[in-house]
Order: structure tokens, then C-alpha cells, then sequence
């Protein structure tokens, strides 16, 4: 049954404030249709009290007056819902779901709430097998799993936009198993919305749905664009078995709209004026990827997060570390340099990595190899100091070999470009760029794999 109100109490872009009847059951998420002489608006309702009933207003509150009768509220039984269909496959969507392509509207098999279903503990899959990035800063080092959620922290000026369109364009399984991917922008310039868009076109990038928010857009849209991508998600994975990757950028935005509003709500700040409650309403958005047992689909996610002043101890980055399983840092340092993508591997960690590769997935020697790499890298590091101190003339012989391996560390490895890799070439760009360490120095690798794969390459 729908409860209709004419006298609002409060008005505070986007949010509106009404007091409520005892006996009237509105409940938190309820859909709002407010009518006015301008037309038809829509809103969710945030909290509910016995004092007080806050709204907010999706296409914001200007021209909505305060104690007129000319603005009719009426709160309907339904909660936020997206109609979902595999039609959405190639299309692309504003930050409220409606097709912004010039195709033709969706035909929903479904209507799903966008807040999702928790998926009980007992039921989740650990997460396993591999996603194929093409970059070897990824796949070598810090692989990407299936089920996984692992973020990207970028700063203002670091290409994390290149980065992302190359791993939405080229990101695959190894199987022939159904995969999609989904970009969903968060807040993000028109600049940069047209700029994703000639990348996915250039490539041709069928398997792709696009959910974009412009930063003029409402500020409430960034509240729900990501709840409508990972909606979609859900019903792609778990209804139809298929393997969703998805791409959220810029979380950022995201938190930034989740404080204004609780400012808004003259709700107690926390840490740089952030809600307290930020830990938890993130990790609702991340903890929406996994596998379910018995379901053969899944989801990945890669959140990406602008660190503010470069600081990963700011909220934002601090709080997704804690929730997310593993980090993915773009270096200012690498960037001035001329490398890409920018991926500092010293700071760089994905946690599910070692149970995912080897024999069967990637290759036999993939995590030895991993774990020389990051031995040998902070080796070379190691010697730079020790240079700069001493001078070069003064560094033995085996100190120079690991300053040579840096440089083809930097140059062959790391700075691959737009290039698409797969895990055996990377691999075996690895074993090339160690060569010249000389066997004695491979102690993290296997002898027998050191036997077939190094002496083939010297």
C-alpha cells in the first residue's frame, strides 16, 4: 500500500526530512516517488525514527519547497530494484541503469534488489584459478584469481586510466568457460568516460557492459552505480555460470559522496570526516565478489582507489587493505621514469596468488620465479643505495650483476607498454632477464626447473 505525504519538514540537497505518522510502516530502502510542478522525482529512503524520516533525492531537491502542499510524497512498498538480463552484454548504461548507447531498452528476465543477497560464509568457494591480465606485472607477480578482489592505488596523474582500459580489453580465462567483463565509473570526467569508451570500441570489446556516472552527475548516483554493476554481476555469475570481472573506478568518488551525504545527515564524522560506519559500507561493496559452492560462475573485482597526497594511509586506501585480498601500487617513480604500466612490485601483493598458479594453471616454475624476481629486484635496490654511497668502482663483481639486472628488470619486464602477454611469455622473460645473475645466485628456484628452463636461455 503507498503512504502518501504533502508537508515536508526540511530540505538540504539531495536529502529531504519529513516527520512521520506512528502507525505508518515506512521502512529503510523504500522507493520515494515525489511529485512536483516540474515533474516526477525519484528517492530512497535512508533512516527512519519515531522524529524523523530522511530521503534522498536522486535528481536532487532544487524547486522543492518546504511547507507547501504543492509536493506530494508518496512512499511505495518497493525497494531499490534493476531489471538484469544477459541482453546487457555490449551495451552501455548511465549510473541509474538506463541504456545511454542509443540501443534499444532492456527486456528484464528479472528484477533484482540492488543492495544483493549476502552470500552465507559457509557456502563461499576459496578462490582459485587464474585471470589472464596480459601484463606481466600482474600475471608474473601478482596474479589475479578468479573470486579475488584486488584493488588498484593509483595517485592524481598517474595513468591508472590506461592501465584500466588495457586490463578490461585484454583480461581472459584460460578455459572456455563464459566470460564478461564489467566497467563501472564511478564519479569520473566526461574527458575520461569518452576516453574508456574509444578504448573498449578500438578493441572491439563485445563481452563488456559499461555502467558510467559522471562527476556531474548526482552526487547520490555514486552511492548507486556500483550496488547496480555488482547487481548484474550477481545475476550474470551465479544465475548464468558466468566469470565476471569487475572493474570499479574510482572508489574514491565513491567514499567522497558517502561523507558529504553523512555531513549532509549531520551524522557524527570520523577520521578526515568520514562516516564511522565507512568500514562496513565498503566492505558491503567488496565482499560481493567470490564463488558460491555448487555455482560455477564468479566474480572478481578490481577497486580502484585514489590516494589522496599519494597517502596509503589515508582512509579510503587504509580501509579497502584491510578488506580486500592483496594491493596493487602505481609508483610516481616508476611513471617519471617513463615505465608502463607503473606497478611498484616491492609494494605490490596479490594474497591468493600462491594458491592458484603452478603446474596446471600457469607453469610448473611460476611462483619460484615470482619469488626470485622480487628477491633479486630488492637486491638491486639494495646495490643502488650502495652505489650512491660508494661508487661504482668500488662494487664487486656480483653487485654489478644485479644493477644490470634491475636496468633489464626496468626495461624488459616491468615497462611492457600496451602489449598483450601471455603467462609463458612473461615467464620466459623472466628466466631471460635473470641470466645474467648466473646460476649460484637463483637459490629461490628449483634445481630441476633452473636445469630445463635457465640453460636453454643463456
Amino acid at each position: 500500500m503507498s503512504i502518501i505525504y504533502k508537508n515536508l519538514t526540511t530540505v538540504k540537497d539531495p536529502l529531504m526530512y519529513l516527520k512521520p505518522i506512528d502507525h505508518h510502516n515506512i521502512k529503510n530502502g523504500s522507493i520515494v516517488r515525489i511529485k512536483t510542478r516540474e515533474g516526477i522525482r525519484t528517492g530512497q529512503v535512508l533512516s527512519v525514527s519515531h522524529e524523523i524520516v530522511v530521503i534522498q533525492v536522486i535528481e536532487g531537491t532544487f524547486g522543492i519547497g518546504v511547507g507547501t502542499t504543492e509536493t506530494e510524497i508518496t512512499f511505495l512498498d518497493d525497494i531499490f530494484q534493476i531489471g538484469v538480463s544477459r541482453e546487457m552484454i555490449g551495451r552501455r548504461f548511465n549510473g541509474m541503469g538506463l541504456p545511454i548507447d542509443g540501443g534499444d531498452p532492456i527486456l528484464p528476465e528479472e528484477m533484482r534488489n540492488i543492495n544483493g543477497e549476502p552470500i552465507n560464509p559457509v557456502r563461499r568457494a576459496y578462490p582459485k584459478d587464474v585471470i589472464q591480465t596480459g601484463i606481466s606485472l600482474f600475471d608474473g607477480l601478482n596474479t589475479l584469481i578468479r573470486g579475488q578482489k584486488l584493488p588498484i592505488f593509483t595517485g592524481q596523474g598517474l595513468p591508472h586510466n590506461r592501465l584500466i582500459a588495457q586490463i578490461v580489453n585484454n583480461a581472459k580465462v584460460r578455459t572456455n568457460e563464459p566470460f564478461v567483463t564489467i566497467f563501472c565509473g564511478i564519479g569520473i570526467l566526461a574527458e575520461s568516460a569518452l576516453y574508456f569508451q574509444q578504448k573498449f570500441e578500438e578493441r572491439g570489446k563485445t563481452r563488456l557492459i559499461s555502467f558510467i556516472n559522471l562527476a556531474s552527475d548526482p552526487t547520490i548516483e555514486r552511492l548507486i552505480v556500483p550496488q547496480i554493476a555488482l547487481t548484474t554481476a550477481e545475476f550474470l555469475a551465479f544465475k548464468h555460470d558466468m566469470h565476471v570481472l569487475i572493474v570499479l573506478s574510482d572508489m574514491t568518488s565513491y567514499a567522497e559522496a558517502l561523507r558529504e551525504v553523512s555531513n549532509i545527515k549531520g551524522e557524527i564524522p570520523a577520521r578526515k570526516g568520514f562516516p564511522g560506519y565507512m568500514y562496513s559500507d565498503l566492505a558491503s561493496i567488496y565482499e560481493r565478489a567470490g564463488r558460491i559452492r555448487g555455482k560455477k560462475g564468479s566474480i572478481t573485482q578490481i577497486p580502484v582507489v585514489t590516494m589522496p597526497n599519494d597517502d596509503i594511509s589515508h582512509p579510503i586506501p587504509d580501509l579497502t587493505g584491510y578488506i580486500t585480498e592483496g594491493q596493487i601500487v602505481l609508483s610516481r617513480e616508476f611513471h617519471q621514469k617513463g615505465i608502463f604500466p607503473p606497478i611498484y612490485p616491492l609494494a605490490s601483493l596479490s594474497r591468493l596468488m600462491k594458491d592458484a598458479i603452478g603446474e596446471g594453471s600457469t607453469r610448473e616454475d611460476h611462483g619460484d620465479i615470482a619469488s626470485q624476481l622480487y628477491a633479486a629486484y630488492n637486491k638491486f635496490l639494495q646495490v643502488k643505495e650502495l652505489e650512491s654511497i660508494i661508487g661504482s668502482d668500488s662494487l664487486t663483481l656480483i653487485d654489478k650483476k644485479y644493477l644490470k639486472f634491475g636496468e633489464l628488470f626496468e626495461t624488459y619486464f616491468a615497462n611492457q607498454g600496451e602489449t598483450e602477454r601471455t603467462f609463458e611469455e612473461t615467464l620466459n622473460i623472466a628466466w631471460n632477464i635473470l641470466s645474467p645473475l648466473g646460476m649460484g645466485e637463483l637459490t629461490r628456484i628449483k634445481k630441476d626447473f633452473i636445469k630445463k628452463y635457465f640453460v636453454k636461455r643463456r
